[in-house]
């Protein structure tokens, strides 16, 4: 097939000298697609005018980037975090709507001083009493599900609630995931850390602007729901068929690694924010939790790709990144190998870059060469 070989408008994104770019990395998120790698897959195995679709769509990072090059895109994320993220670059609010908004937040957030004293003892640790009268106030009024400035404005305030004193809300923290609330305090107290005395309202503004700096990205045609892939594809399947919308041509993904970790604990203090419990959790849960049950997580894989093949061109593509354990590896390989046999199936290695966040845990049950990611990659015969 010809290749459109424009160059993506995301490539640069280092430079941020377009709003695409200033809006491509929102979103510190676990084992997150590089946007360059995201644009190449695009540019590579779609044509402009395309439909791509991913399943686990993560913080959107595929869909806006098949957005930024002309592609229609949806996307389908169960964890309300990532659902945050992908939307509020793919469709952010207006910037005077949003200023506004954090006016009204800034003007409101004194009314949860009493509420901001009955935390538990780890958020009088992470975060000073300006602070924690702030994200109650966020927390309570943004309406993050059905307004588009909301979701915008709580998007950049979770990207900035944990991470590195003085450039985040939070004492000393990692910013891509939230550590166990016991953990932090014993080691906050050991080298007598406290939360960085910062003004909420101002330090967000000053995110909101750079952001904003050159207006908006424009992008048309993209979304990503929140909910169960299991049950929004055969809906998208039907709409597909009774409306006669063109089929996906290419279907990129990175589905949930098995036995890796649980994306609900690693993200529990921004679920917090957005409206879940106040302590972590480890039980599997709807957000996602380990997949440690090999059975169950083969059945994830099945049923997915099942539900998604009705929506795929006859002659689509399907790219998906993975893990090169034994585990998660040999799982999504037969799991495709028996949805799409009329396809056939090459696998490339794919260094581990020095940030990404599965290079910690790709020691377990991998050898010890193993430190990369494997792309497996499905083409009609």
């Amino acid at each position: 097939m010809n290749r459109q070989r424009a160059m993506p408008i995301t490539s640069r994104r280092r430079k941020y000298d377009t709003p695409e770019s200033r809006w491509a990395g929102i979103g510190p998120y676990y084992a997150m697609f590089p946007t360059s790698f995201a644009d190449e897959v695009i540019r590579d195995y779609t044509q402009p005018g395309d439909v791509v679709i991913d399943p686990f769509a993560g913080r959107g990072t595929a869909i806006y980037s098949a957005a930024t090059q002309h592609r229609k895109a949806v996307g389908i994320e169960i964890n309300p975090l990532g659902y945050v993220y992908a939307n509020a670059k793919l469709n952010p609010g207006d910037y005077r709507d949003v200023t506004r908004r954090l006016e009204e937040l800034s003007e409101n957030a004194p009314c949860y001083r009493q509420e901001a004293y009955s935390l538990p003892q780890f958020f009088y640790l992470c975060f000073t009493d300006k602070v924690r009268e702030f994200l109650l106030c966020a927390r309570a009024s943004l309406n993050w599900r059905r307004s588009k400035t909301d979701r915008t404005l709580m998007a950049l305030i979770l990207i900035s609630l944990h991470g590195k004193r003085h450039q985040s809300f939070s004492n000393q923290m990692r910013q891509s995931t939230a550590m166990a609330p016991e953990y932090c305090i014993r080691w906050w107290a050991k080298r007598n850390l406290t939360p960085p005395d910062i003004d909420p309202v101002a330090f967000i503004r000053k995110r909101i602007d750079w952001r904003y700096v050159h207006g908006k990205p424009t992008i048309k045609d993209a979304i990503v729901y929140l909910g169960d892939s299991i049950r929004k594809l055969p809906a998208l399947a039907r709409d597909v068929k009774e409306y006669r919308r063109p089929k996906a041509t290419l279907l990129f993904t990175s589905p949930p690694y098995h036995n890796v970790t649980n994306y609900y604990y690693d993200q529990w203090l921004r679920l917090w924010l957005l409206g879940c419990s106040d302590t972590p959790g480890k039980q599997e849960n709807r957000y996602g939790g380990k997949f440690s049950n090999l059975s169950q997580y083969r059945q994830l894989l099945t049923q997915v790709f099942v539900r998604a093949r009705p929506i795929l061109a006859d002659d689509a593509i399907i790219y998906i990144r993975t893990d090169q354990r034994e585990s998660t590896l040999n799982s999504t390989r037969a799991v495709l190998t028996e949805i799409f046999p009329e396809k056939h199936i090459t696998h490339a290695l794919c260094p581990l870059t020095p940030n990404r966040q599965t290079k910690p845990y790709s020691r377990g049950g991998a050898p010890k060469r193993a430190n990369c990611e494997v792309d497996l990659i499905l083409k009609p015969r």
